[in-house]
């Protein structure tokens, strides 16, 4: 125990270095633009550089790199040393306050969605106080924000920011209502539950769809799958355990609070659950998270596959965002208390929960849209692609109540009882999980289930965030003006309650009735594709919300819809090159040889003995013969629609062709090559099989 006490953030320049390596009035000053975005001067960022350069040398860096999160879905870096000359030739370690603050890495090569021509090249990084800075091997890593040099955000990380000020400003509004005047800001707070599979590497080098692609394109259902159930919360393999041991020693070492790991229901597949962070920071340890696994599972000769759907016919992973806001002064404001019906504070911004995902549902959709999340969402193993809230059996009811200005009956504790006297007895929830929603009450919380597992938390706190800040602007608009409050916030209440109950549902979000009763009955949207929803992040009410509270500006939404449509596009395509070539390259060949082979079989039996007929090699010859005719037809129309399509100019135009053509052509495909798989000779099937990858890792 005492080594990873002494371990943990050993790698992190974090608020116990910074007492102990900065003067009193610099530390102060750096906590008062941490906690209340305070300007920070040259002569402290000075300090703060040459601290954090000896500290850092201290534990073996060499380098430093400006870290930011730009829109490839993956961090970025450019390493510089912190050797300068001296006069007598040799060299010394320095880092000024100006290379904390500011770096100027080449912005014409990132997604820009047209905010940038590839020959304007200067773009800036800029030092994000609010997350410590870091030691990733021997470099010194700062966390950033990137823009273009016209001031455009062209990263995840400062629009995140921007959201976090506009929800904190509408949230002390709605706190100075109540009277708590002694809150100085408002953070949110996330959890990402992180799902991730793991395969032999050796395997996954025999396989050019994970490669490529990071999913399996091809492949048959194995005999044995995830039916059994006895995977999810197993013994773990020693194998994994170890790659387990590694990775959380790795990440307490960078102050990355993972608490749980346990295998998931597919076989191959796990979690990693952390304790709450702030947004931005636990955005950056998630992206941390990610990058690390797949280090360290390849130090284990494993392959970390963070795709949404690496293999049909078993779960898909996604992340959980557990979301909620917190006070400086420790309080959770989704806290419903003892008393709930009561808590009045809790009950608006509850009710500001609620309208907000109503109002705001198809910007949730759009923030967890990506190719490998559309086979994912409504596949009985995420939540459905139609957006709603489970709220549970008391909280369901105190509304009601307070909208049909009824009674509340507070519903009695139950003492859960086991029928053995040794084991405890404890008091049951109020109310039960509901998995099969998208959008939960868990307590104190709320639990968005939608995201995939190679998203960045950013976007979907983004949208979140925003919407959130926009229910509350509302509510402060009126009720500060009001002449009763108290009468004003009971009918704000009770208004929200009526106006937006249509995404209240407890229910079974897997049942195919629900999908119609909420489309047809409660106008609920039902988003399936990435090509489906991205559009509507341009629509008038999505773009004026988000400009009004400074999160974005027309021009990046505008950047974002494109470079979002673009990367659907291009993965897609990507996937559809890919089965090609190994059908050309492989497959065929390979079924073709194993045709040949039983024919050669068959002609020697007969040559020895004519009587002898052949019945399985012949029926077998017939159906492999018939399937590679059928592939062949079926790759060259693939090829055929994968050149037509590069011949769209307009990128919704484009999507919608993919959607409707090119996805349902590699699924024809897929059935003839999997099929053909059942038939042919293991030891002549190019590929590892599922059953290979899937039960591989022991």
């Amino acid at each position: 125990m005492k080594k990873v006490t002494e371990n943990f953030g050993k790698m992190v320049f974090d608020d116990r270095v910074m007492k102990a390596t900065l003067s009193a009035k610099v530390y102060a000053s750096v906590k008062k633009t941490i906690d209340e975005g305070a300007e920070l001067d040259l002569a402290v960022a000075n300090a703060v550089a040459t601290a954090m350069k000896d500290w850092a040398v201290a534990n073996g860096a060499t380098h430093y790199t400006h870290w930011f999160q730009p829109l490839t879905g993956i961090t970025a870096e450019k390493h510089d040393s912190f050797i300068s000359p001296s006069p007598d030739g040799g060299v010394i370690m320095e880092f000024s306050g100006k290379e904390l603050i500011k770096g100027e890495p080449d912005a014409s090569s990132f997604p820009s969605g047209g905010l940038r021509a590839t020959f304007e090249a200067r773009g800036y990084t800029a030092w994000d106080p609010t997350s410590y800075a870091f030691i990733k091997g021997t470099t010194l890593c700062i966390p950033t924000a990137f823009c273009s040099y016209g001031g455009e955000a062209l990263d995840k990380k400062t629009p995140l920011l921007r959201s976090m000020e506009a929800l904190n400003k509408q949230a002390i509004r709605i706190l100075r209502l109540f009277g708590n005047k002694d809150v100085k800001y408002v953070r949110t707070s996330v959890g990402p539950e992180q799902e991730y599979f793991l395969v032999d590497k050796e395997m996954y080098d025999k396989r050019p769809d994970l490669i490529y692609t990071g999913r399996t394109l091809f492949g048959s259902k194995p005999p044995k799958g995830q039916e059994m159930d006895d995977h999810y919360f197993g013994v773990i393999k020693p194998r994994v355990a170890a790659f387990m041991e590694e990775l959380n020693d790795e990440l307490w070492k960078l102050g990355i609070l993972a608490k749980t790991e346990h295998n998931e229901v597919a076989p191959a597949q796990h979690e990693l659950a952390p304790i709450y962070a702030t947004t931005n920071i636990a955005t950056d340890h998630n992206q941390l998270t990610m990058e690390i696994m797949q280090k360290v599972a390849s130090r284990h000769g494993l392959v970390c596959l963070l795709h949404e759907k690496p293999f049909a016919g078993v779960n898909g992973s996604g992340k959980h965002n557990n979301w909620s806001m917190t006070t400086d002064t420790g309080v959770n404001l989704l806290t419903p208390g003892e008393t709930p019906y009561e808590n009045a504070q809790f009950l608006l911004l509850l009710c500001a929960v609620i309208k907000a995902v109503d109002d705001y549902q198809d910007l949730l959709r759009i923030s967890v849209a990506t190719a490998g999340n559309d086979h994912r969402l409504g596949a009985n193993e995420a939540p459905p692609a139609v957006v709603s809230m489970f709220l549970g059996d008391e909280l369901s009811a105190i509304l009601e109540a307070i909208e049909t200005d009824t009674p509340y009956l507070a519903a009695k504790k139950t003492k859960m009882k086991l029928g053995v006297d040794v084991l405890p007895k404890f008091t049951r929830d109020t109310t039960d999980r509901n998995r099969t929603s998208p959008f939960a009450f868990t307590g104190n919380k709320f639990e968005f289930r939608a995201l995939g597992s190679s998203n960045s938390i950013a976007c979907v706190n983004i949208m979140l965030n925003a919407a959130v800040a926009e229910s509350l602007k509302i509510y402060a608009d009126r009720l500060e003006g009001a002449e009763d409050f108290s009468t004003a916030l009971h009918e704000m209440i009770k208004k929200t309650i009526k106006d937006h109950k249509r995404i209240i549902f407890n229910g079974n979000g897997y049942d195919d009735s629900w999908i119609e009763e909420a489309t047809k009955k409660r106008g609920l949207l039902n988003y399936r594709t990435t090509a489906d929803c991205m559009p509507h992040l341009l629509d008038k009410k999505n773009v004026d919300m988000l400009t009004a509270h400074h999160i974005y500006t027309k021009a990046e939404l505008q950047a974002r819809m494109e470079i979002m449509l673009e990367n659907y596009c291009k993965t897609i395509i990507i996937e559809a090159t890919t089965m090609v070539d190994m059908v050309k390259k492989d497959i065929l060949p390979a079924v073709s040889g194993y045709v040949y082979d039983l024919a050669k079989t068959a002609k020697t039996k007969l040559e020895v003995d004519s009587s002898i007929t052949c019945g399985y090699e012949k029926s077998t010859i017939k159906k492999l013969s018939e399937l590679t005719d059928r592939i062949s037809v079926e790759v060259e129309t693939l090829e055929d629609i994968v050149v037509k399509i590069a011949d769209y100019d307009d990128i919704c135009e484009e999507a919608y062709a993919i959607r409707d053509n090119l996805l349902s052509q590699m699924s024809i495909l897929r059935l003839a090559c999997d099929e053909a798989e059942t038939m042919c000779s293991k030891k002549y099937w190019p590929y590892p099989s599922y059953g290979d990858l899937l039960f591989g890792v022991r």
